[in-house]
């Protein structure tokens, strides 16, 4: 076999797993998840029962929260921002929140005015404040 044959064979194998690679990404990143509104381009489940963690608002978490603290939110995710970013409001005020696609639950949509209980981290660097949501779940 030629060098030519050999690196044109290689090189159509790569295409191809390219291209199936891009396909099954793509096909899983608009699923399920967010439906509201968007300022950018456009799951699981587990543990429900009680918790050490408290219910907060965004409020208080912003005055007084400490980086990786754990925290629970509860109201509306009001905006897409692109990517996995978010914005949240609990009526206390609003939050960045950043989720991953397969944290929101399987097979239930979520918009702008769906009533959701966020778990996750507060995530404070010295430019940024957001909250690193783990799960989302819907009231």
């Amino acid at each position: 076999m030629t060098q030519t044959t050999r690196r044109s064979t290689f090189i159509r194998t790569f295409l191809a797993s390219t291209v199936l690679a891009g396909a099954a990404v793509a096909g899983v990143a608009h699923a399920q998840g967010y439906t509201g509104p968007s300022t950018g381009k456009p799951a699981a489940q587990g543990y429900s029962g009680p918790s050490t963690v408290a219910v907060t608002t965004v409020k208080e978490l912003l005055a007084n929260g400490r980086d990786d603290q754990n925290a629970i939110l509860r109201g509306r995710i009001v905006s897409h921002d692109g990517d996995d970013h978010y914005t949240f409001d609990d009526g206390t005020g609003q939050i960045r929140v950043e989720i991953d696609n397969d944290d929101f639950p399987a097979g239930q949509k979520i918009d702008d005015k769906t009533q959701v209980e966020l778990r996750g981290e507060l995530d404070r660097d010295r430019n940024n404040v957001e909250f690193d949501v783990d799960s989302v779940r819907v009231m």
